[in-house]
């Protein structure tokens, strides 16, 4: 089973009003620390752009690039999108990636939207999918699409209408899809075809529901603590993934737990130390599925 860190773990976000960034070097130098050999890119610009730079970075630490995430308005059209679809697409490829993940963002610089698509937005978003799904193929790569808090495709509806007027491959993230009113292992159980790149998130489920209602939102949220490391929330994550191994589920799983910090943690402190906790579980829950499989071979 394969298992990657995300920078957004350590902080690090699209959004330029989340909060404070740790500096690549100690990111990918206490993922290193934690044993994992592989992570998504960051945000545009968090990695250096030229090539060799980025590789001889993420060498240092024994990293691979296997995904990158990119949340970008899709519903104006794809001409709009066109552009940073292909120039993401062509930093992941030069990096060795396998899946970009797009999210179809609102207008805004923030996750608080709740907003729904009017019939010509919904018919732009698939011409935009379309498009942007064989740039990303011409690259080598696949596209997998991540239902997200405050973006176009949040809630279960939008999904629904996702999953019937498109074919794109699906991101599972846990977390986005209890926010949004599905259970991520209805999931991974009714569109297990589809899915091509998991998020792991555990939730507490009391500020979800703040989420949900308006009361709060997303980045407050994540301050509040909205995820736990896996095992400590309220979903069962040990389903979700038993459910996609079930199906054949062969990608990745990253360990994302979106974090908002206000200053530079104390080493091996804050996110290094919820990772580490995370990724324990997950292993705990891998060798206890290799542990029964191997039963049922014998």
């Amino acid at each position: 089973m394969k298992v990657a860190g995300a920078p957004i773990s350590w902080g690090v976000s699209e959004l330029v009003t989340w909060g404070h960034r740790m500096a690549p070097e100690r990111v990918l130098a206490e993922m290193q620390q934690l044993g994992l050999d592989a992570t998504e890119l960051g945000p545009p610009g968090y990695l250096p752009a030229d090539a060799r730079i980025r590789a001889e970075l993420l060498r240092r630490h024994g990293m691979r690039i296997v995904a990158g995430f990119l949340s970008i308005v899709l519903h104006e059209g794809p001409q709009a999108a066109r552009v940073e679809i292909q120039r993401e697409a062509t930093m992941l490829a030069e990096s060795g990636a396998e899946v970009m993940v797009v999210a179809a963002a609102l207008p805004g610089d923030s996750y608080d939207s709740l907003r729904s698509l009017d019939a010509d937005g919904w018919t732009r978003l698939v011409e935009s999918l379309s498009e942007g799904d064989a740039i990303v193929s011409s690259q080598g790569m696949t596209l997998a699409f991540h239902p997200h808090a405050g973006t176009a495709i949040a809630t279960a509806e939008d999904v629904r209408m996702l999953l019937e007027r498109t074919g794109v491959a699906l991101c599972l993230d846990t977390g986005h899809l209890f926010l949004g009113g599905l259970d991520p292992a209805e999931i991974a159980r009714d569109a297990a075809a589809r899915i091509r790149h998991v998020h792991l998130k555990d939730v507490r489920s009391k500020i979800a529901g703040q989420v949900m209602s308006g009361q709060v939102g997303y980045a407050e949220a994540v301050r509040r603590g909205l995820y736990a490391p896996l095992g400590q929330g309220d979903l069962d994550i040990e389903d979700v993934v038993t459910r996609l191994r079930l199906s054949g589920y062969q990608g990745w799983f990253v360990l994302e737990q979106d974090t908002a910090l206000t200053a530079e943690p104390e080493p091996h402190s804050g996110p290094s130390a919820a990772a580490r906790e995370s990724l324990e579980y997950f292993r705990h829950i891998a060798g206890a599925m290799q542990t029964t499989s191997a039963s049922k071979e014998e």
